[in-house]
């Protein structure tokens, strides 16, 4: 601060002082503001190291004298946005027409339509393009206007768009979606935007992506931009703005946002009182942005030629954003007496003016050649991404929904309403025509010049040049060659005398897919902040950490064998403390097969209480883009890591895999099962018929005995999700006799060693022969079972099918006692399909810090709560006398955590 600094010469300053109080006396307040803001820019320019300004005045960034000449035929494009706002608006409206009711959204488009015109006319490349074609962010509510525009190129149809919302009803594909989803329609939708706020996130996390395959060799991404779409409203939402540091200091100039700031959100203003268009700048300005403010039509630039005083500019920067939309709503008079009638300068500068004129001056984001300025000026910005900010009005063109608070809500337009609309868009259809259709049916009609029009023909002209139709996917990926039997071979020796993690067991197995000629180089390590955690510092001298300025400082640990060091040309993404740009890392690289024609395969590892819990909507995301990869929840369990406390304490991540239908979840408890799921992963993801599907295994950082495979290992039945480990035996314990009870414990994970020491207490002390089972997969089994019995439904006239988890287990009579680190609900969740009586132990509650011994004991899911648990069901059957369950009870003290306090463990850090 000034007052902060030593006044090397007071009499200088005092006249510096003097002058500018002479010339704000002298010339007005206004014109000492526009010297006093030259002289800042000043300067910036001469690098002395002034702060720069939050935010501009609230006009155009680009002057009228620097916009560039406007390429297109402007007449043929307004004709052509016409018809396309016609049928976007009619497409909702028909779907909620007399006993449908579906819904829509019509005003986001209309408020939009000229951004994404011009935008497809003269600046979006298509899949076809040289230089790789542009990855396009639509905003989810602005979808029917896309549907409207692929309508007039033909690649949908009448019946299509007159079936929006309704995907089942008619057959598969002869419906559209709601919203952009590629899961939905593979071959149209790129990008699923209507999760609010991921569009933000992940259009930053893609451009990166873009650079990171140009760096490290991969594919040449630098014709390839990312223009994302979302409004001033969605901005609210966390993930919209928390990663745009990120896009500045990559100088990820290969980034656009266009923001559409219509200054509504779903009930009423953005900020009525405040400015949401001026807010954002400051933002994004502080962030390092490029900011293009597009506010204003062309109509006002006589206007502000005239402002010599800068009364009207002023008066624009004081408005709030609530008057402009009522100045939106209401006529010219109105808008003469409250916006230009309190000072007689702003009067006297539209007294030329008719109500009318005046009523029609538009908003920037409605000019063609400003949004075109504006474009054309993002694409040729280096160093810096840039957004744009295009002030608009919601509903526009529609009498009826402009400017709006309930314009989100409206749905369908009367034919009174459909006549206005068809008059303010010059559209040639007669009150009679529309009369008829309407009578008859209860909707409007589509509209579509002919094949040869010169409005269809110049739109097939334009995207053509610029590479094709969009949005579009397409899947250019060649199959890749897998490795073999000898790259697992090592998983399947066992630990030996070691105990070995399943984190470990995992990662080593990853580090032999890294060397591999082929998939090495394409396999994406993602962290948040947590390599170390999970022992794959060792990678960093030779995989490197990517960072796209290398490494221009000498390293504090540089004498250390595993050195953090990175490179412009590193594989592993190591994200900081941002579980949600690593989640946007791992869908950009998984979905790359479609983006790029490049299969990279992401391998994202974290804290499992992070993944499902803190970015499952992410998740969702990389679900519907039909990403595939690797997703690591290591250091899982609700008492594998309670030194941490609650919040790392994952009890419950299996139950949220199982609500996403693309997850296939596996809690493996062995190395070589580890082995078997990965290399699973890999056939299933990038095999010759690849599924898009992603896998996701919960790990545990827990060192634990590991045996070497069983000669005869069940394969199928650890993919499958259940398999034997051993057979019932008893040593002759007190109770033993020849025929000893049977019971059949079931594990997954961390948890199997509780149900291997549980079959031996129940064999040495209570004469009772254990099966012990390994369930790699709950949730699969539960599939499998829905599944067996939806068929059942279906095909009464065939022999029924049985659950995989009813067939391998069988009815003998013995009960099941089933045990993971998790809540019992995971196990419950294949209850019905037990053949047998069937009891649960799991981890329900909140977590907390102490020992592994002492949580367990806590929870009542060690060893000797499973021998207990055991005891219970046989006594229940009659098997063994109901004493010998009081017996155990007072043995072990099951309810009692301070029985264990003298456990010792060991590799509990983290």
């Amino acid at each position: 601060m000034p007052t902060q600094l030593p006044d090397i010469d007071p009499g200088e300053t005092q006249e510096w002082i003097e002058s500018f109080d002479a010339l704000v006396a002298a010339r007005g307040p206004e014109r000492a503001r526009y010297v006093m803001l030259r002289l800042l820019e000043r300067a910036r320019e001469r690098q002395l190291g002034v702060p720069a300004l939050r935010s501009t005045d609230y006009i155009n960034t680009i002057p009228p004298e620097r916009e560039p000449w406007f390429p297109g035929d402007e007449e043929v494009e307004r004709k052509i946005r016409s018809i396309i706002r016609w049928n976007a608006a009619v497409m909702v409206s028909d779907a909620n027409r007399p006993g449908l009711g579906v819904g829509g959204h019509i005003a986001t488009y209309q408020s939009s339509a000229s951004l994404y015109e011009v935008g497809f006319n003269h600046f979006f490349r298509g899949k076809d393009h040289p230089g790789g074609g542009d990855q396009l962010y639509i905003q989810g509510h602005a979808s029917p206007g896309i549907y409207a525009r692929a309508f007039l190129e033909g690649r949908l149809t009448h019946q299509q768009l007159y079936r929006f919302r309704q995907e089942v009803q008619h057959g598969k594909g002869a419906g559209l979606p709601s919203y952009p989803h590629p899961r939905l329609m593979p071959e149209f939708w790129e990008f699923p935007t209507v999760s609010m706020g991921l569009t933000g996130i992940n259009s930053i996390y893609q451009a990166r992506f873009n650079r990171y395959l140009a760096n490290r060799g991969i594919k040449d991404t630098s014709q390839q931009r990312v223009w994302a779409f979302l409004g001033d409203g969605e901005m609210a939402e966390p993930e919209s703005l928390g990663a745009i540091r990120i896009a500045a200091r990559e100088e990820l100039d290969n980034l656009v946002w266009v923001v559409n700031c219509n200054l509504q959100q779903l009930d009423g203003p953005v900020t009525g009182n405040g400015k949401i268009i001026q807010e954002l700048e400051a933002n994004f300005r502080g962030a390092g942005w490029n900011v293009i403010k597009v506010i204003w039509g062309r109509e006002w630039d006589e206007l502000l030629a005239r402002d010599v005083d800068g009364v009207l500019v002023n008066q624009m920067n004081t408005m709030p954003d609530g008057a402009f939309q009522t100045f939106s709503v209401e006529n010219g008079a109105y808008n003469r007496e409250h916006f230009f009638g309190p000072d007689p300068r702003l009067r006297k500068m539209v007294e030329h003016l008719t109500d009318e004129q005046i009523e029609k001056l538009p908003r920037g984001g409605h000019d063609y050649r400003k949004v075109y300025a504006a474009f054309d000026a993002a694409t040729k910005a280096v160093g810096q991404p840039t957004v744009i900010l295009a002030h608009t009005i919601k509903g526009w063109t529609i009498d009826a929904l402009e400017g709006r608070n309930a314009t989100h809500q409206m749905k369908k337009l009367s034919p009174a309403e459909l006549k206005k609309f068809r008059d303010r868009l010059h559209l040639p259809m007669t009150d009679k025509e529309l009369d008829s259709f309407y009578d008859a049916t209860g909707t409007a009609p589509f509209y579509r010049p002919a094949d040869d029009s010169p409005e269809i023909a110049y739109l097939h002209e334009r995207r053509a040049a610029l590479g094709g139709p969009l949005p579009r996917r397409v899947d250019r990926s060649r199959p890749l060659t897998l490795p073999g039997d000898a790259t697992y071979a090592e998983l399947k020796k066992g630990g030996g005398k070691n105990k070995v993690a399943t984190t470990m067991a995992t990662v080593r197995l990853l580090r032999d897919w890294m060397k591999d000629p082929v998939i090495g180089q394409r396999i994406v390590p993602i962290a948040p902040d947590e390599y170390r955690t999970f022992g794959m510092d060792s990678m960093f001298p030779g995989a490197k950490v990517y960072d796209p300025a290398g490494q221009t400082y000498e390293a504090v640990d540089r004498d250390m064998l595993l050195a953090y060091k990175t490179s412009a040309h590193g594989q592993m993404l190591h994200e900081g403390i941002s579980e949600a740009g690593a989640m946007a890392s791992a869908i950009a690289a998984g979905s790359a097969y479609s983006t790029h024609g490049e299969h990279m395969i992401p391998f994202y590892i974290f804290y499992s209480m992070f993944g499902f819990q803190r970015t499952g909507d992410s998740i969702w995301a990389m679900a519907d883009q039909l990403a595939r990869g690797f997703l690591i929840g290591a250091t899982a369990g609700r008492t594998t890591l309670t030194g941490e406390g609650l919040q790392h304490a994952d009890g419950h991540s299996p139950l949220l895999a199982a609500t996403n239908p693309a997850v296939v979840h596996y809690d493996p408890a062995f190395g070589y099962e580890v082995g078997h799921i990965m290399r699973a992963g890999l056939e299933r993801m990038y095999g010759p018929q690849p599924e898009d599907v992603i896998f996701y295994l919960t790990v545990y950082n827990e060192p634990t005995t590991q045996p070497p495979e069983p000669a005869e290992v069940d394969v199928d039945g650890i993919l499958r999700g259940l398999h034997r480990v051993a057979a019932t035996e008893t040593s002759g314990g007190a109770h033993a006799t020849s025929a000893a009870p049977r019971v059949r414990l079931l594990a997954s994970g961390v948890a199997f060693p509780w149900i291997d020491e549980a079959a031996r207490l129940l064999a040495d002390e209570w004469g009772v022969a254990a099966e012990t089972w390994s369930v790699t997969s709950w949730n699969e089994l539960a599939r499998d079972g829905v599944a067996a019995e939806d068929w059942n439904l279906l095909h009464p006239d065939q022999p029924p099918r049985h659950a995989y988890v009813e067939e391998r287990l069988g009815n003998d009579g013995a009960p099941v006692v089933a045990v993971s680190d998790f809540m019992a609900a995971v196990p419950l969740q294949i209850a019905k399909w037990v053949p047998a009586d069937y009891r649960v132990l799991g981890t329900d509650g909140f977590g907390f810090a102490d020992t592994r011994a002492a949580a367990r004991r806590f929870f009542r899911v060690d060893a000797q709560s499973v021998v207990v648990q055991a005891l219970r069901a046989l006594a229940d059957a009659g098997a063994v006398p109901a004493e010998v369950v009081t017996q155990a009870l007072e043995r072990y003290r099951i309810d009692d955590p301070t029985a264990v306090a003298d456990v010792t463990q060991e590799g509990a850090d983290a």
